[in-house]
């Protein structure tokens, strides 16, 4: 049982934590209805998602075979045999669908469009040089815009910009890393990359995310509340209510960035994201900082 869960790789669900995003961003994390709607979607994506992982593991296994770390996931070492594996992802994508077609006809339309992309992925999308890392910063958008239908509230626009190239960011690292680290034995299409390609798509897609963030920090208003930090700021230095407080955000960004940058051209290995997020101390701490930060801002000032 723990090999098959590990199958369904749940480090991997961090990432549907983006369907979250409308919600936070809107000021209503704490309207019950809404937030319970978005959870159900989540679990919808996760099921999906695992779905999706069992099938890419099933079209690879030759290659995750001969990689120095995939040769030990639950089926390519066998722990989890193809019969199960087929199994599971049938049960998983009908629970997904079911979920997502209780919740909504449109959202159901765009979890249908997140399962054939990662399929079409798996199986002819990663062979293409630069179009494997776009893929991916689409899956990304299409959780955005699954959060935004389920919720009926919009993101702002400089913030799905963040979005978009902090996933690619990410996809350029982790195939800058197992350039480096593995090469081009366990992945095809990294044959078609060259090192200046990488430094170049990592280097771009890191500065685009910076400055998108700090358009949506400058720019965007956030949600206003009545809260006590509100009356009492009104009452005693009322110009702070005129500040733009989610700029406080942007430092753990930035720094956000610089320590993902550090770890890939340190060649500390980047090839799993969801570890590397969980397990680097530093980039942990920066992120529940960001996190915390923008939550007190929005729903405290």
């Amino acid at each position: 049982m723990l090999s098959f869960f590990a199958a369904l790789r749940p480090t991997q669900w961090l990432k549907n934590l983006v369907l979250f995003a409308a919600l936070v961003f809107n000021g209503h994390l704490f309207s019950e209805f809404i937030l319970i709607k978005v959870f159900f979607g989540f679990i919808s994506f996760c099921l999906l998602s695992s779905a999706s992982y069992l099938i890419n593991d099933l079209k690879d296994l030759p290659y995750d075979k001969r990689h120095p770390v995939k040769k030990h996931r639950p089926i390519p070492s066998g722990r989890v045999t193809k019969i199960t594996a087929l199994f599971a992802i049938i049960i998983l994508s009908f629970l997904g669908f079911a979920i997502a077609y209780s919740l909504s006809l449109p959202f159901f339309i765009i979890a249908f469009l997140f399962l054939l992309l990662h399929i079409a992925y798996s199986f002819r999308l990663k062979k293409f040089v630069s179009l494997d890392i776009l893929t991916i910063a689409l899956s990304f958008t299409l959780r955005v815009f699954a959060g935004e239908v389920l919720t009926g509230l919009h993101i702002p626009i400089w913030l799905i910009l963040t979005v978009v190239f902090l996933s690619l960011f990410i996809a350029s690292s982790k195939r800058h890393s197992e350039f480096f680290r593995t090469g081009v034995s366990t992945r095809s299409t990294l044959l078609h990359y060259q090192e200046r390609l990488l430094d170049f798509y990592t280097t771009t897609f890191a500065t685009a995310t910076v400055l998108s963030y700090a358009l949506f920090v400058f720019f965007e208003e956030p949600p206003v509340f009545n809260s006590y930090t509100q009356e009492f700021l009104r009452f005693a230095f009322p110009i702070a209510l005129q500040r733009k407080w989610l700029i406080l955000t942007f430092p753990f960004v930035l720094l956000g960035i610089m320590r993902y940058g550090q770890i890939v051209y340190g060649k500390k290995g980047a090839e799993a994201p969801e570890k590397l997020i969980t397990q680097d101390i530093p980039l942990l701490l920066i992120i529940i900082g960001w996190g915390l930060m923008a939550i007190s801002i929005l729903y405290l000032i």
